[in-house]
């Protein structure tokens, strides 16, 4: 007996299908990430500096016997003054097969989204690069800016934390 593969019902509502994000702060800012790439989060401790890393690499951490580069997102976003704080923390991600740490201002919650709360990025004509926002996301009185962090951690500015971690 043949069995036809189903077909996708075009009255299907996909927008509905809610997805999970961590959110989290950098600067006055919001940011929103996909939680399946996240494997934990850590309080801030210095890294290993690393030589001639560029600014926005901190150094590496040993994690359970796996070195991990850490990214400060902040700098990355040129987002001004960086403070240590001790809400400061450190968003461990596994993206691309690859584990690296993220330090953030604070972590705030988990949420759900469906694709239809997710507005597209306005068109800034190419005065900033806005290909690691997925779009931006209106919750209660909450603006969140929806990142693709595996995007941007795999990006050919980033190749540098391969290097860094070897």
């Amino acid at each position: 007996m043949e069995t036809t593969p189903h077909a996708v019902n075009p009255g299907s509502d996909e927008d509905s299908v809610a997805s999970e994000y961590l959110t989290f702060t950098l600067g006055s800012e919001e940011y929103a990430i996909d939680i399946l790439k996240v494997q934990e989060i850590r309080g801030y401790e210095p890294p290993t500096l690393i030589a001639n890393a560029p600014p926005f690499i901190k150094g590496v951490i040993n994690l359970r016997g796996i070195i991990v580069p850490i990214i400060d997102l902040r700098i990355k976003f040129n987002l001004g003054r960086i403070e240590y704080t001790p809400f400061t923390v450190v968003v461990i991600l596994n993206v691309a097969g690859r584990i690296v740490g993220a330090v953030v201002d604070s972590v705030s919650d988990v949420i759900s989204l469906s694709r239809a709360q997710i507005r597209p990025a306005p068109d800034f004509s190419g005065s900033f690069d806005t290909k690691y926002i997925v779009g931006l996301a209106a919750l209660d009185s909450r603006m969140l800016i929806v990142t693709d962090i595996e995007r941007l951690m795999t990006s050919a500015d980033m190749e540098l934390v391969d290097s860094a971690a070897a």
